[in-house]
């Protein structure tokens, strides 16, 4: 992957990036406007298909953006897993939807394109933009009144590939094709309902529609990179760091740091359901090894507070596991050094090892005869910091910045 950096801030400075954003949102609101979009007759005219210079636009917008993306993700320039990408929460996304179509087709605006209108000075944009205001003020006042609705039916980072379970490339290409027959029909519409002159629009739109096939084609010869594809690009810097013990997080760190409100430590115990049963640190999630890979979305959508440890019996099924996540590119990623052995060697009671341990047969045994399956209640599974406030330890974590989400909408 290439060391491109992860946003303008660390280009240009945090304050000097402001400024590059305020030209990008200038050059939008000047494209828009442009466009005619400013005017709510315009927008609203898409709604009876005597203009659908809205439908064409957007979705322009949407399908050039996609076979970018994708296209360079497949020749390794990008990481889509970097990219945000709103969650879904079905019902409350589709009473939403319907909400804020209606009012699209009432007021003849979005929120974007109404500020648009209202910086020109237009009066309807004005009202409208007063009204989302409004409407803001009211849903956070009312909204823990259907907060449970509000939060319902969450499915995470769900996208056609996952409803269709498809190959990326195959619904790029279709998306494509079904934009650009979409685009064909409201030209149809244009023409025969709107009684429009269509030679206004040019022949370079047939030119375009082309190229944008023939990407799309792209992204489904080149396809997308496996998790051993992402591995690879990285592994030089990677290994290094195996090799200085820099992602292995001593016990009396991770204590340390269960202690500290600032951050929340998430443990992952990649053992064996019967393993994990047996013992497990206090809140330890459960994720078999070979279920790793999938749960990486749900580890990308913690808050950029989190701290993951994985854990297994020793190190080395954690490091193997610690690879494939981090090629996927989640952050504050590290491994309990020594695993669930040297946890309880740490924390648990002299007595308690003299008696339960044993010499492991196998790599990534537990050391430990346990008596009986209590999981997380045994002492050591939850350690007291103010306990083992001398324990020295070298300090290997190290916060990384999270990028706070983009915002969606339509513009």
């Amino acid at each position: 992957m290439a060391p491109f950096p992860l946003s303008l801030g660390e280009i240009f400075g945090h304050w000097e990036s402001y400024i590059v954003y305020l030209i990008i949102g200038l050059a939008f609101g000047y494209v828009l406007e442009i466009s005619g979009f400013g005017k709510s007759t315009k927008l609203a005219a898409q709604f009876y298909f005597t203009e659908m210079t809205v439908l064409k636009v957007m979705f322009s917008a949407i399908i050039v953006a996609m076979v970018g993306v994708f296209l360079v993700t497949g020749l390794g320039l990008l990481d889509y897993n970097l990219i945000w990408v709103n969650p879904t929460y079905l019902w409350p996304g589709i009473v939403g939807g319907l909400i804020m179509g209606v009012g699209f087709i009432i007021g003849g605006f979005c929120p974007g394109t109404s500020l648009v209108s209202a910086a020109t000075g237009k009066l309807d944009g004005i009202m409208f933009v007063l009204g989302v205001f409004f409407g803001i003020f009211m849903f956070g006042e009312t909204v823990s009144l259907f907060e449970d609705f509000w939060m319902s039916s969450f499915m995470g980072r769900f996208t056609l590939m996952d409803l269709f379970n498809l190959d990326t490339g195959i619904i790029v290409f279709a998306i494509v094709v079904m934009a650009l027959v979409a685009f064909a029909f409201a030209e149809l519409a244009e023409k025969y309902i709107g009684k429009m002159n269509l030679s206004q629009f040019g022949k370079w739109r047939y030119g375009a529609g082309g190229a944008l096939v023939v990407l799309a084609g792209m992204v489904l010869v080149i396809g997308q990179p496996t998790n051993a594809d992402r591995w690879e690009r990285i592994a030089a810097v990677q290994e290094e760091r195996i090799e200085n013990r820099e992602i292995y997080a001593q016990p009396g760190e991770i204590l340390h740091l269960l202690d500290d409100r600032q951050i929340t430590v998430q443990f992952i115990d990649i053992r064996t359901e019967a393993e994990y049963n047996l013992f497990h640190v206090l809140d330890a999630i459960h994720v078999p090894f070979e279920d790793i890979q999938d749960y990486a979305p749900v580890m990308l959508a913690e808050p950029g507070n989190t701290v993951f440890m994985l854990m297994s019996n020793d190190e080395a099924l954690a490091t193997d596991a610690w690879k494939i996540l981090i090629a996927e590119a989640v952050p504050n990623l590290y491994v309990v050094e020594g695993g669930i052995n040297n946890w309880v060697n740490t924390f648990a009671e002299a007595s308690f090892i003299e008696e339960y341990t044993i010499a492991p047969i196998t790599p990534e045994a537990l050391a430990f005869a346990l008596p009986s399956a209590l999981g997380s209640r045994y002492v050591a599974s939850d350690p007291n910091p103010h306990m083992f406030e001398n324990l020295t330890y070298a300090e290997r974590v190290k916060l990384e910045v999270k990028r706070g989400p983009a915002s969606g909408g339509c513009g």
